[in-house]
């Protein structure tokens, strides 16, 4: 702050009064500069009339003036009274820490409690909805502690938040539960190959219903598992309903995930229902089910982590991104009525959306639980699998044989590499 003071005029000392007997008399000065003074009163004055204050601040950028305020808790009294205190520096320190948080270099180590206290402060200040901070930002937490920010993921339906957030997506580790039903990703799409990478061999449950797959999407997602026995060895339950380019050949990849337990393949394209439940049967163990299973509803996935709002704050800045202006509702309403412009028609919901679907038309397999629970899950698929190989020879000796020669036949194909299944060797 600077101030100017003219140095020509001379401040007012004003009048000089002296206490004299109990009395106070004004004293007459002698000074003629003094007299002129007195007998022309001016007012008191600092500072000259054109003096104006300006703070040092720079205007363009706020962050000054929120660092002179965020130090403080401003709160009202009783009596209406503005009253401020100052924060504790741990808040200080970890508010700093969430605005610079993609400058971090590694929270390897670091305190999981205070870790999660800094995520929900950078995540209040919408750091991870950032472009290019926002991605640094989350790797440094989901290389720390993995699970622990996300371990249940539902993008179900949120197409837009995939294809603007995809490298976030592809940066969360081992999840155990994936939804990415409703995405019309296709054969090709980048995630669908982000399926077999190591990261996510911890999937235990993934739903792709409605993603216009076909058999090269479910031969390319199903690989490494076939080949290499890594990627989704760990998968439990797949949700393949809904995508009518799945053919009886496509179901024969699924053999390699012996861990299955649930599956859903209603509204694929197979022709021969009969023989792909045989096939299930007899090589995962899985029983078609009459009654819908819990296992596939919806609600079972659901975004669980230190992340569950993120997802949230990056489909608000998605559907803001893209959603239309208001000016262009009248001009867009007059195209319509003069024919100039077509009508966009409704999303189209999945079929199988609505639970009053006839419970026939659904393909769920389930795997039964053995009534011996002794034992390793080996042992005890050993032993039902030969005693339910007894009873067939006791019963039906030819049928058997034919049963035996064409399963020993179908191991020979899934173990025979083709070309395709080199070609995706050697992409990896």
């Amino acid at each position: 702050m600077s101030y100017y003071l003219n140095s020509e005029n001379h401040l007012d000392p004003g009048p000089i009064y002296v206490r004299e007997n109990g009395q106070l008399h004004m004293v007459n000065l002698a000074l003629d500069g003094v007299r002129s003074s007195l007998q022309k009163p001016r007012p008191f004055r600092l500072f000259p009339k054109g003096f104006s204050v300006e703070l040092c601040m720079n205007r363009e950028d706020d962050t000054a003036q929120k660092e002179k305020t965020d130090h403080f808790i401003f709160t009202y009294t009783r009596e209406g009274n503005l009253r401020y205190s100052a924060k504790s520096l741990f808040s200080l320190v970890l508010g700093f820490i969430s605005d610079n948080v993609d400058h971090i270099d590694s929270l390897i180590g670091f305190p999981e409690q205070i870790a999660e206290k800094l995520f929900s402060a950078a995540e209040a200040r919408q750091k991870f909805t950032e472009p290019g901070a926002g991605l640094r930002a989350l790797q440094k937490f989901t290389e720390a502690y993995g699970s622990l920010v996300l371990c249940s993921l539902c993008l179900r339906n949120r197409y837009l938040v995939i294809s603007e957030k995809l490298e976030e997506i592809k940066s969360f580790r081992e999840l155990t539960c994936l939804d990415l039903s409703c995405c019309k990703l296709g054969d090709e799409h980048e995630l669908l190959e982000h399926l077999t990478n190591e990261a996510l061999s911890s999937v235990t449950q993934l739903h792709l219903k409605d993603n216009c797959l076909s058999d090269a999407g479910v031969r390319k997602m199903t690989a490494p598992v076939r080949v290499m026995k890594r990627g989704l060895e760990n998968l439990t339950l797949l949700d393949l309903s809904c995508n009518p380019e799945i053919t009886d050949a496509g179901i024969g990849y699924l053999f390699s995930f012996r861990k299955l337990n649930c599956l859903d393949i209603s509204g694929t394209g197979l022709k021969d229902i009969k023989a792909v439940k045989h096939k299930l049967q007899t090589h995962i163990g899985l029983v078609h089910s009459k009654v819908p299973l819990k296992e596939f509803d919806h609600s079972n996935c659901k975004t669980e982590g230190w992340a569950d709002q993120i997802v949230l704050q990056w489909e608000r800045v998605t559907s803001e991104a893209v959603k239309p202006r208001e000016t262009g509702e009248p001009r867009t309403a007059a195209q319509h009525f003069y024919g100039k412009r077509a009508r966009t028609e409704a999303p189209v919901k999945c079929p199988l959306a609505d639970p009053h679907v006839n419970s026939s038309e659904k393909l769920q397999f389930y795997k039964e639980k053995a009534p011996d629970c002794h034992g390793p899950l080996l042992k005890r698929e050993a032993v039902s699998s030969q005693e339910s190989k007894k009873s067939k020879k006791r019963a039906f000796e030819e049928p058997e044989k034919e049963q035996s020669n064409s399963s020993q036949s179908a191991k020979q194909t899934y173990v025979c590499l083709a070309v395709e299944d080199w070609d995706l060797l050697n992409s990896y």
